[in-house]
């Protein structure tokens, strides 16, 4: 994987779902993107660094590709990291090509703005969660995999660290709900993204 290229300041967004975004299932402890975060700007003393979570519950790569200048494009980033493909996989087998297309536009509009765009695929989900998501979830973390690889984009896969961890078994310890991480998933997250971006681990022992 190439590294980042970044200048003495610069600027990152996340954009995505609710798991981006950090809602609720944490119960107050930091996200994966705020991890992240104190990673970049305090441990590696990026500290003029700027980051900004643009994640909105319940979006899909249709309203991000949409939306994508106030989401991204009006923060001209260095940095743009987009995880989606939870809500997505809901749209089962037909919603597939759709999906593949639209992140490649995200994709391609990251670049338009000479960002180093990366691509999460999601997280795995319970055995009680929507039967399109338990059905189609694997489906479209390959979609994402292949986009990153036509489009250029570096990748962060989650999808592949957590069924390396739990195999065939529910990922019962890291998530709180049948789809959303728990603190504890949060920081797999975080720790997947820092070690795939080449920018440390997490000093906090899980």
């Amino acid at each position: 994987m190439k590294e980042l290229d970044l200048t003495s300041r610069a600027t990152w967004v996340f954009t995505g779902d609710s798991i981006t975004q950090g809602v609720f299932h944490t119960y107050g402890s930091r996200s994966w993107v705020e991890l992240v975060s104190e990673q970049v700007r305090w441990e590696l003393r990026r500290v003029q660094d700027i980051v900004i979570n643009s994640g909105v519950s319940a979006w899909t790569a249709l309203e991000i590709n949409a939306d994508f200048e106030y989401l991204v494009g009006r923060f001209n980033p260095q940095v743009l990291n987009v995880s989606l493909g939870t809500n997505d996989a809901l749209d089962g087998e037909s919603g597939l090509t759709n999906f593949q297309r639209r992140l490649a536009e995200i994709v391609q509009q990251g670049h338009g703005i000479r960002a180093t765009v990366v691509l999460h695929t999601p997280v795995l989900v319970m055995p009680d969660a929507p039967v399109p998501r338990r059905k189609w979830m694997t489906a479209y973390a390959e979609a994402i995999r292949n986009v990153a690889e036509a489009e250029d984009a570096l990748l962060v896969d989650h999808e592949q660290h957590w069924r390396q961890h739990f195999g065939a078994e529910a990922p019962t310890a890291w998530m709180d709900d049948s789809t959303h991480p728990n603190a504890v998933g949060h920081r797999h997250i975080a720790e997947i993204t820092l070690q795939a971006l080449r920018l440390g681990s997490l000093r906090e022992p899980f």
